[in-house]
């Protein structure tokens, strides 16, 4: 194939906390196995705001930093090697561009546990030598260079500005539903706390695999969209008597809360061998009692996106099932306004998506008159 285009446009936070700015910039020369994607659109994730603020995730301590792993956008170029993707494909990128492919955990398609570090779509220092020579950038950018093995296919019967939030979110919330065997007899009654993005996914997926779904937020104005989306019940946290009455009634419960909150409180909604499982990034220490533990036999454990067969696995269903987020898409010019509503504290379970193909261009002129 011809040369590609390598140039790219992005949107950068220069320091920690800081409105964002745009910067132009050469990709890394793509070798055989790699492919080159224009970016159509990114979703902003609560762990972008998280790396833009200098707080614990991916994209800690690197400045200027390039934020963005939920990532949609169509193959402008193929490797020599490249065997599952053609030039016009739709393609997607999540939270990881590479990592060590040799250890236990990547020859298990669990490649976000690699024994050597998974390298993070931004922020990241790229050790394992597929992801360039300097710190990843991630997808609020025009273009990207990504080795094969982490980009999925996305069938063109799902709508692009749909496919990003499944890439994090989705999968974010997927991967435990599917370790945990919910759906199975043993694990038919599901919570998800939280009614953001991770929340949205996690009811639509929990249904989808079906269980019974639970949702528990502090929100009551919440509970008819929390309905809306699958929720058999909402339970709302600050209410004791609806907590009380909900006590021992979850086989699993994922909880998505990205703030700090004490999550022994919820404890007690799990029946006996029961599980919460910590999603969102809190740098917080938890206060855990280890008496209800052993009481039930009931745990507290955390899970991180997914590998990338079960990411794959994921964006087919939701192409087949139409399962699709609820979105927002919005001008790349909005990204400032976009972090402060997630900094608050959000009303509606939605992800915002920034339309980077139709609106870069346009917002880097009015940084680089």
């Amino acid at each position: 194939m011809p040369t590609p285009d390598l140039s790219a446009k992005g949107i950068q936070a220069a320091t920690p906390c800081a409105k964002f700015d745009t910067v132009a910039y050469d990709l890394h020369e793509p070798g055989p196995d790699d492919v080159v994607i224009a970016v159509k659109y990114c979703g902003v994730c609560h762990s972008d705001v998280h790396a833009a603020r200098d707080e614990v995730a991916p994209g800690h301590g690197k400045f200027p930093v390039i934020p963005g792993h939920e990532i949609a956008g169509v193959v402008e170029w193929v490797g020599a090697n490249v065997t599952k993707l053609s030039a016009g494909d739709h393609a997607g990128v999540g939270c990881m561009v590479d990592s060590c492919l040799g250890c236990e955990y990547c020859d298990l398609s669990e490649e976000q546990y690699c024994d050597k570090a998974c390298t993070w779509t931004y922020g990241s220092d790229p050790v394992h030598g597929r992801a360039g020579k300097v710190a990843t950038r991630g997808g609020y950018s025009s273009r990207m260079v990504v080795n094969e093995h982490f980009v999925v296919k996305v069938p063109k019967e799902l709508p692009m500005e749909f496919v990003g939030p499944i890439l994090c979110a989705g999968i974010t919330t997927y991967d435990p539903l599917v370790h945990f065997k919910a759906g199975s007899a043993h694990v038919k009654r599901v919570g998800i706390i939280g009614g953001g993005g991770l929340g949205m996914f996690g009811i639509k997926l929990a249904k989808a695999l079906g269980c019974e779904v639970t949702a528990i937020t502090t929100s009551p104005s919440k509970a008819a969209a929390l309905k809306a989306l699958g929720a058999t019940r909402v339970v709302v946290s600050t209410d004791e008597q609806q907590m009380k009455d909900a006590a021992r009634s979850q086989d699993l419960i994922l909880n998505t809360i990205a703030v700090a909150h004490e999550v022994m409180h919820y404890h007690p909604l799990l029946r006996p061998n029961g599980n919460i499982v910590q999603l969102g990034l809190v740098p917080q220490a938890h206060s855990v009692v280890q008496l209800p533990l052993l009481g039930r036999r009931a745990g507290i454990t955390g899970s991180c996106v997914g590998g990338m067969a079960a990411t794959q696995s994921l964006v087919d269903l939701c192409a087949r099932e139409k399962i699709y987020p609820e979105v927002e898409v919005v001008p790349c010019s909005q990204v400032d306004k976009v972090y402060d509503e997630l900094l608050g504290k959000a009303t509606n379970p939605k992800r915002f998506v920034l339309d980077i193909a139709g609106t870069m261009d346009q917002f880097y002129a009015e940084h680089h008159p």
